[in-house]
Parts: C-alpha cells; structure tokens; sequence
C-alpha cells in the first residue's frame, strides 16, 4: 500500500491562501489506513479548515483516489460544489492527487499529506518500507529480501563491510540487509546464490514517468506466441 501523512497545518493554509470555498476528497483505501485520508480525518480538517475562516461546501471519500474513471464518476455527486469552489483539497496520496487533477479541469487541487513510501502494514499504525517499485524485481535470489530497499546503499553484490553489530553504518536504527539476506539463504540452503555478480541496475526501467497497459502486454504475447 501508499504509506502517506499528513502535511503541517500551516503548509495547508499556505496552499489554501487565495481560496475561500474548498472541497475536501479523500481516500476510503491507503489514506484512510494511514490516518491520512479517510472520514474522521475530513471531518477534522473540515473543522480546522472553518476555524481559520474557510468554507468547506461539501467533502467526499473516494475509494480509490487512484481510480481515473471510477473517481470521475464518484465526483461528481459535488457537481454543483465544484462549480461554486475556489479550490479541492485532497487528503489522499500523491498518486491519488494527481488523479482528482485530471478529473477536475480549472481547478486547483492541493495536497494535504505527503506521500513516503509503498509498504507493507506491520500492525495498526505502524508500516514499514518494503518496494521502490524498480522495474526488475529481485526477490527471487535474495530469499524474498529486497536489497534496493532494505539496503541504504541499494548494493546488489553483498554487504559493503561498514555493518557493525548487525546494523547498518547509514542508519543504526536499521538492519544490514545483507546479514539478513545471508542468514535467510542460509535458512533456505541456497548461499550459492551469493556466488554469482550480479550486474549494475537497469535504471531505465525507472524511466518516469512508466505505463503499464495489460491489453497491449496480452495482445503482444498472443502475437508472439
């Protein structure tokens, strides 16, 4: 999932400086995990929002923020908002954001939260870093341990010898990836899988910004069966 939070309150008046009228959007699925996004956290920024002398003429949740054609047709139950607002406010990530732009011509869509990472949720509250989204996965030879992510320098070739007590020299607070891939292929019987130099990152695989069209993927494939 998108792991975002929430932008300091004043960044948001900032944003919000030369627009009286708002609508608050927001998202029913990440954000809303995240505490970022989702009902309660409309309501309060509703609040906080009239407090400062704003007026919020209506707010919605989507579900996903993410979803082009499904968001176009879920706002426009604000139809009649949108024509009398001066701005949107959206509470959900930035992919989510940028998706509520398209769907909404002239006008201005500001973002409330800050987007941090893709993640995986560890219990309710607390998420951990898990994908940079790179283009080549390599999990299949590291024992389902990401060394672009984990590993601060992102190396792919071992350990870069500056661990101390199994922690990483860029951050103590972390593991070093590489003792946790070794001792995981060790579990696994499979060290040999250290033996082989792995060569440099395509980096082009990360070309942004990347699309990803699963009709034109099949259609290629059957035709180069």
């Amino acid at each position: 999932m998108v792991i975002s939070e929430k932008k300091p309150m004043e960044e948001v008046i900032g944003f919000l400086k030369d627009a009286e009228k708002i609508i608050l959007v927001g998202c029913n699925q990440c954000a809303a995990t995240c505490k970022s996004g989702g009902e309660e956290e409309l309501v309060k920024m509703k609040e906080s929002l009239e407090a400062e002398g704003k007026q919020v003429l209506g707010y919605t949740i989507l579900d996903p923020a993410c979803n082009l054609l499904k968001s176009k047709k879920d706002l426009k139950a604000l139809k009649n908002e949108l024509k009398e607002a001066d701005a949107i406010l959206s509470l959900a990530c930035g992919d989510g954001t940028q998706t509520i732009v398209k769907n909404t011509k002239n006008m201005p869509v500001y973002p409330a939260n800050n987007t941090l990472f893709i993640g995986e949720v560890e219990r309710v509250g607390q998420f951990e870093e898990a994908c940079k989204a790179c283009g080549a996965c390599e999990l299949g030879w590291t024992g389902g341990i990401c060394p672009i992510t984990m590993c601060a320098k992102g190396l792919l070739n071992g350990a870069c010898g500056g661990a101390k007590n199994g922690k990483c020299e860029v951050s103590q607070e972390n593991d070093c990836a590489w003792i946790k891939i070794y001792d995981r292929l060790k579990a696994l019987d499979q060290l040999e899988n250290l033996t082989e130099i792995r060569p440099p990152k395509d980096y082009s695989l990360q070309t942004n910004p990347r699309r990803y069209d699963v009709k034109k993927k099949e259609a290629d494939a059957t035709a180069n069966a």
